[in-house]
């Protein structure tokens, strides 16, 4: 394959010259058959045609120059008619304006332009007397909803600043090893938020805790008020009935636990704050269906 492409480089400059030498070689033939030429290729008769015709054509574009030039012309004398025109009539119109105005003027009876200045003034007062009464009530408006819209930032700002509180005392909580601390807490988080149903809960957990379950009754009492439907606030009040002793209750508010969650049921067994029920009939029949049948 090289040999065959170092065979083509070296025959191109061959070729190129057998060429160039056939193009000199067309040409002096050329040259020959017009030296060797007799007679004329046109007779007298065909250039005299071409000049005529030549002569024609040009006769034919002048007066067609002269033509577009005319046109041109009486293009430019119509548009100068109209402007002429159109500045007479306006002239014409405005006077007949100024005296149309003056004729009513007299038949309103603005004898002059002092009264016409003090009526236009006095329009014009109104106008924008009426103008500024209308912005006023409108800036009022604004005022307004501005208020409240700086109002619910602030009072949202505020709930803001008392949740990152709230998630703070919590986190105290639940680090918390000491009931009393805990109970404190929960104090504090109810300070802030005094209708929080889980602080109430827990708060009567940690009561209960302390032996203290009538103060844990009145707190998921209280919870419930605030929260009907809490499934944790019915099961801190049945585990505080139940060390009251009073078992009919602690099972009703079970019952209810249980129709706002089922998890609970599961809990029932292993809870030390319901041991007291193990034996109570009714507290069975709430146990999952394994424990039950035990």
């Amino acid at each position: 394959m090289l040999r065959i492409l170092m065979v083509l480089i070296l025959l191109a400059p061959c070729f190129a010259l057998a060429e160039l030498v056939d193009n000199e070689r067309e040409v002096q033939e050329r040259l020959d058959a017009i030296e060797s030429l007799d007679k004329p290729l046109y007779s007298p008769f065909i250039e005299r045609y071409m000049l005529d015709e030549l002569k024609q054509l040009r006769t034919d574009m002048a007066t067609q120059r002269n033509e577009l030039i005319q046109q041109i012309v009486d293009r430019e004398l119509s548009s100068v008619d109209r402007g002429v025109t159109y500045a007479t009539n306006t002239v014409t119109y405005f006077f007949y304006l100024i005296a149309g105005a003056s004729t009513i003027l007299v038949l309103l009876g603005w004898t002059s332009l002092r009264d016409i200045k003090e009526r236009v003034q006095s329009m014009a007062d109104k106008k924008v007397s009426k103008l500024v009464h209308e912005y006023e009530e409108r800036l009022a408006i604004v005022e307004q909803q501005l208020n409240k819209e700086a109002q619910l930032i602030e009072k949202i700002g505020e709930d803001i600043e008392r949740t990152q509180d709230v998630q703070s005392l919590w986190l105290r909580a639940g680090q918390a090893s000491s009931l009393a601390n805990k109970i404190a807490i929960y104090d504090q988080i109810l300070k802030l938020r005094p209708e929080d149903c889980e602080a109430l809960t827990y708060k009567a957990d940690a009561v209960l805790d302390m032996g203290e379950p009538q103060w844990a009754v009145n707190l998921c009492q209280q919870a419930l008020k605030s929260d009907p439907e809490n499934g944790h606030a019915f099961y801190q009040l049945a585990c505080a009935y139940t060390a009251l002793n009073q078992y009919e209750e602690a099972v009703n508010c079970l019952s209810e636990a249980l129709e706002r969650t089922e998890d609970y049921r599961d809990k029932f067994a292993d809870d030390p704050a319901l041991e007291a029920l193990k034996d109570f009939e009714p507290f069975i029949e709430l146990l999952p269906s394994e424990d039950n049948t035990h």
